[in-house]
């Protein structure tokens, strides 16, 4: 594993997406937590995520995208999403829409629906850019355990399961943050599945 604490901010990136283009894991900082990162609609990249996490594979993950119009490729955006998105911060929210015919493989085995954050970072941004489609963004944590704000005790927490992940990325102790407020957008009415950093009131009056 490479533990990338003090090279360069694009050499990180090149190297981060580099791991992610031949099926690897990266751990890496995000807006809220750290996550751990892979192509998103490859079935052994996820399949490491899972395994790395000691997760049940029937829990859906998530993926980081640069934009709606990325998002869009994948699944189906509305008014709704696109004025939330305008209006709050973003890399705070969550999305989960209903997902494109055709689009298979990865996070999306099995589902009906595609989950998305835009990230307000440098780094993820970058790294999308680099690496050109979704990348995962479940938080690096043990299945059932908290998340932690540093690399550290993040690999205490997985144990012998660190020795899956390619790529840390080292950004030090993130600031304490709730994880993002997930939206079930799928509906005529927008479902609050997971209040997070973002409050449902806020969520409701962006909307107003």
């Amino acid at each position: 594993m490479r533990n990338l604490t003090s090279t360069t901010h694009s050499v990180v990136v090149q190297e981060a997406a580099a791991a992610l283009k031949k099926g690897g894991v990266v751990l890496y900082p995000t807006d809220t937590l750290y996550g751990l990162g892979a192509d998103a609609f490859s079935n052994t990249a996820v399949d490491k995520i899972y395994a790395v996490k000691e997760r049940k594979d029937d829990k859906p993950i998530h993926a980081i995208v640069s934009d709606l119009g990325m998002a869009g490729k994948y699944g189906y955006i509305d008014d709704r999403i696109r004025k939330i998105a305008t209006e709050l911060p973003m890399g705070k929210i969550t999305f989960i829409v209903k997902k494109r015919v055709g689009v298979t493989g990865g996070i999306m085995r099995g589902m009906k629906t595609f989950g998305f954050r835009i990230p307000d970072n440098r780094f993820c941004q970058d790294m999308i850019r680099v690496f050109g489609k979704p990348i995962t963004a479940t938080s690096a944590n043990a299945s059932g355990y908290p998340p932690q704000n540093s690399i550290g005790p993040i690999f205490i927490q997985i144990g012998k399961n660190a020795g899956l992940i390619d790529v840390a990325v080292n950004a030090g102790e993130l600031p304490e943050s709730k994880p993002s407020t997930v939206i079930d957008c799928t509906g005529k009415e927008l479902k609050i599945l997971r209040e997070g950093v973002v409050s449902s009131g806020t969520i409701q009056d962006a909307l107003l």
